[in-house]
């Protein structure tokens, strides 16, 4: 029951973190665009960028009723939570990059509770 809890709270984290930061670059609020130029991408990158994290937020809602699509929508947006994290770290962003750490730890928690998803070695 527990592991279940923490899972679908890690879920709805993930869903809502790239659901709001995929919206804000595609509808390119002034304060994101800003950001995403000082962090070296321009208005094209970030509109590309935004628009491939909402394709895996899609895959992420259609998830609540196929875990396959659950399990590929959060597969894939695992490197966008750890490309996040690398561009704030590489430009000295120490005060804004948790959300993305945050995103790449629920990744990891979802995958490792869901009872749908293993790796076998």
């Amino acid at each position: 029951m527990f592991v279940a809890f923490i899972h679908w709270i890690a879920y709805c984290y993930y869903v809502y973190l790239f659901g709001y930061a995929s919206l804000v670059k595609v509808i390119q609020k002034k304060e994101m665009m800003e950001g995403m130029e000082m962090l070296g991408f321009n208005r094209t990158w970030t509109l590309f960028i935004g628009v491939g994290e909402l394709l895996g937020v899609v895959a992420l809602i259609a998830g609540f009723w196929s875990h396959q699509l659950k399990n590929a929508g959060v597969i894939y947006l695992l490197p966008f939570a750890i490309g996040a994290l690398m561009v704030h770290f590489s430009h000295k962003d120490y005060t804004d990059f948790y959300d993305a750490l945050f995103g790449a730890i629920a990744a990891l928690v979802i995958l490792y509770t869901d009872k749908y998803f293993r790796i076998v070695l």
